[in-house]
């Protein structure tokens, strides 16, 4: 299968992209990215582009399934517009072209407590982006939805870890639906969930991505 993954630069993406190289059901993995990536090879199909200017039917698009894992936070992003842009639109216009080019698979990387109408701006984003893939008719879709994603990220997220230091503590006590989410077992639901393609929809939650 050929997989388009959005977000390969970040902590979820970049385990995802590991992954799917070293997985023999992959023959080729596109990673559209705003800047290159560091490390070539014979799989990797690496388009640099500029996101809010996709081009309408370019070859490389031409992948039977897309992992997003593309995402950010309003403080990175520097405004609630921006960071809707990053997270929802930018998503939605990559699934649009997939889907045209014959995808017949899409696996989010979504949030816990994902819901178009919460009252959490970034929930309700999250949630949009849920309701208007789902309304694009993927034969196959899957929405996996972490809490307290676990990881070394290349930028400090102060507050996650700070909630990932207690949590860390506390985890053998807590709820399987509230401990940590490590990113390679995040990663892994994303991948399999490309490659088996299972059809109509899936939800993987929280609880479920212990490890």
């Amino acid at each position: 299968m050929r997989v388009m993954l959005l977000g390969a630069t970040g902590l979820v993406g970049g385990h995802a992209l590991s992954q799917l190289l070293a997985d023999p059901r992959c023959s080729a993995v596109v990673a559209p990215s705003r800047r290159p990536l560091a490390a070539p090879h014979g799989k990797l199909h690496n388009p640099v582009l500029d996101f809010a200017r996709l081009p309408d039917a370019p070859d490389w698009a031409r992948v039977d399934a897309v992992i997003c894992a593309l995402g950010s936070t309003i403080a990175q992003a520097g405004s609630r517009e921006a960071f809707h842009r990053i997270d929802h639109d930018y998503p939605l216009a990559f699934a649009r072209l997939a889907l045209a080019q014959g995808a017949q698979a899409f696996a989010l990387n979504s949030a816990a407590g994902a819901n178009p109408r919460s009252s959490i701006f970034y929930s309700r984003v999250k949630g949009e982006l849920e309701r208007d893939l789902r309304a694009l008719g993927f034969p196959s879709l899957t929405l996996v939805r972490p809490g307290l994603i676990g990881g070394e990220r290349q930028e400090v997220r102060r507050g996650e870890h700070f909630a990932l230091q207690v949590l860390g503590v506390l985890g053998p006590v807590l709820p399987r639906a509230w401990r940590i989410n490590p990113a390679p077992v995040i990663a892994h639901a994303l991948v399999d969930a490309a490659l088996a393609a299972k059809p109509g929809e899936r939800v993987v939650p929280s609880r479920d991505l212990v490890g």
